[in-house]
């Protein structure tokens, strides 16, 4: 399904009526879950301001709305979220009906100008964060700031332990690593993503030691898929013996945007995870559509 039918179906009937898939009321969650396996997902919301007109990426209510029919289709029981100004932000996309938002506690920076994107636009703190369907019990885990590197303008990781009704504990880890570095060694933000793969692989290696399964996704600003890639190898080393680790998007073409061959969201499963996981899929904007962001939610499925 593409985003540009899942909002023509909306409009079709009636922007003033409630046309989104109903959210799992919460005493149904249990129910839900018992008979489905547990859908992860991640977003990328490019710049997401709470107030309109604002950021590098303004946007108005019929934008905000939008976002939030894509959400309400996606019908995932834990996303992923990257670049959100705050929890305000994030609950014009995730109604706070259906989800409980967490985000990382680090304050950041924001300055600086838009540059030639938004010419006269300021930038906007850009935090990550989960969105939990309301019923499904969780923990939050202390943030993982070792990944900013002492800089506040790197992102910390979000790391949770869901408990959802029927299904196994699985822990998540929700993260936004340096852009910059997509392939090879040679850019100048390498520096900055190879000190962050060794605090990434810490953490990837004590939950692999630990009782629960584990899932990294976000937007690793990397493409792991690709043959041979240093940070791919460095991580999924199968040691200890967890942490033997599976990309879902493997051996899939990303159809965001026709420029990029490999994807650079990622959702990451541990061996645990792996061997009940199924149903990567990507949300795409259909040619000539408005790209409500520059990333396309992605998301797979882990049973049992």
């Amino acid at each position: 399904m593409t985003i540009r039918s899942v909002l023509l179906a909306s409009l079709l009937a009636g922007l003033a009526s409630c046309t989104a898939p109903q959210a799992v009321p919460r005493q149904d969650v249990a129910d839900h879950l018992a008979v489905r396996p547990l859908k992860v997902a991640s977003w990328n919301l490019e710049f997401l301001a709470e107030r309109n007109g604002t950021g590098c990426e303004p946007r108005t209510d019929v934008d905000y709305a939008a976002m939030r029919r894509i959400v309400d289709t996606l019908d995932a029981d834990v996303i992923a979220f990257q670049e959100a100004e705050n929890e305000a932000a994030a609950a014009r996309v995730f109604d706070p009906s259906r989800y409980t938002i967490v985000m990382e506690k680090r304050h950041g920076v924001a300055s600086g100008s838009c540059g030639g994107k938004q010419p006269g636009q300021q930038f906007i703190r850009q935090a990550v964060g989960f969105a939990i369907r309301k019923g499904v019990p969780f923990d939050r885990n202390p943030d993982v700031t070792t990944l900013q590197l002492g800089n506040p303008q790197l992102r910390s990781g979000v790391d949770i332990r869901v408990r959802a009704p029927g299904h196994q504990p699985t822990r998540l880890l929700a993260v936004h690593l340096k852009s910059g570095c997509f392939q090879g060694d040679r850019a100048q933000a390498c520096g900055v993503l190879q000190q962050q793969v060794p605090v990434l692989e810490q953490w990837i290696d004590a939950a692999a030691a630990g009782p629960d399964r584990f899932i990294v996704l976000g937007d690793w600003n990397r493409r792991l898929a690709e043959a041979g890639d240093a940070v791919w190898t460095e991580l999924d080393d199968g040691n200890p013996a967890n942490a033997d680790l599976r990309l879902a998007d493997e051996g899939v073409t990303p159809q965001c945007d026709p420029r990029y061959r490999s994807f650079i969201d990622h959702i990451v499963f541990d061996r645990r995870a792996a061997g009940q996981s199924s149903g990567f899929a990507e949300m795409t904007y259909a040619p000539g559509q408005k790209h409500l962001s520059d990333h396309c939610p992605v998301s797979a499925l882990v049973s049992g």
